[in-house]
């Protein structure tokens, strides 16, 4: 009987109950969550995480794949919920603190999946490139990095719609001044009197040359829509960035 109920715990999923939502930006919001247990989730930056919920009436919350925003070792779980998918209200951003959601576990028992890894050792020249919340896994990377005090040489080339979809804005001001970090956020449908001087337009090869002209010594990370990863990697082959060294991740 005691092995039968070590068995169950191990291949149960994991409660975890919603702690917070913040109204990041006109389109994203963010989620935080804590466990049940009080036991804080083991993963490497780049990970992710498929979760579905429970309201306190019983409803299920569709299942999703989110990547990690938060640090590894971190009290709470953040994941970056678009607010609308499909035409839809995310079912996540209409849920109450307090909601119960559970963490799936793979066939192996793991909570946190995933190859989209930061290697610190391995790693130490990296580009991240990401579209809209594709930049979750990278926030928990640079997270590591500054907990760690890395010294990594980082490039971050982010691209947005809008101005105003800069998620954790000031953070990434904050980090760009005490990291070796270069932040280059790029917005891809300007308008007039949005009060935008920075880079707008497509990440492609001529971008990523210009702000990362040493581009094929470095660790690529991409992350974020179907097609806007396609882009990414087809550019990063064309510059000559060896196969090994791209890192990829789909969200949509």
């Amino acid at each position: 009987m005691m092995q039968n109920t070590v068995a169950q715990a191990v291949t149960s999923d994991k409660k975890y109950i919603l702690t917070e939502k913040i109204d990041e930006t006109p389109e994203v919001v963010v989620v935080k969550f804590k466990s049940a247990d009080g036991h804080r989730l083991q993963f490497d930056s780049g990970m992710f995480v498929m979760i579905y919920g429970k309201d306190k009436e019983g409803k299920v919350y569709q299942q999703r794949a989110f990547s990690i925003a938060s640090i590894p070792g971190s009290e709470e779980l953040e994941l970056l919920v678009v607010k609308e998918h499909g035409g839809h209200q995310s079912h996540f951003v209409v849920s109450n603190i307090g909601d119960e959601f559970y963490l799936k576990r793979s066939p192996n028992g793991a909570l946190a999946n995933g190859q989209f890894r930061f290697d610190p050792k391995q790693n130490t020249k990296i580009t991240l490139i990401a579209g809209g919340t594709g930049v979750a896994p990278h926030l928990s990377i640079l997270r590591y990095i500054k907990e760690q005090n890395l010294g990594t040489d980082i490039v971050l080339l982010y691209s947005i719609k809008f101005p105003t979809e800069i998620i954790h804005k000031q953070e990434l001001e904050d980090m760009s001044k005490n990291l070796k970090l270069k932040t280059i956020i790029t917005v891809t449908r300007p308008q007039p009197g949005d009060g935008w001087t920075g880079q707008t337009g497509h990440i492609d090869a001529n971008m990523l040359t210009k702000y990362a002209p040493d581009i094929k010594e470095r660790t690529s990370y991409v992350c974020g829509p179907l097609a806007f990863v396609q882009a990414v990697k087809a550019a990063l082959v064309s510059l000559g960035v060896p196969a090994n060294e791209i890192r990829a991740d789909i969200w949509g």
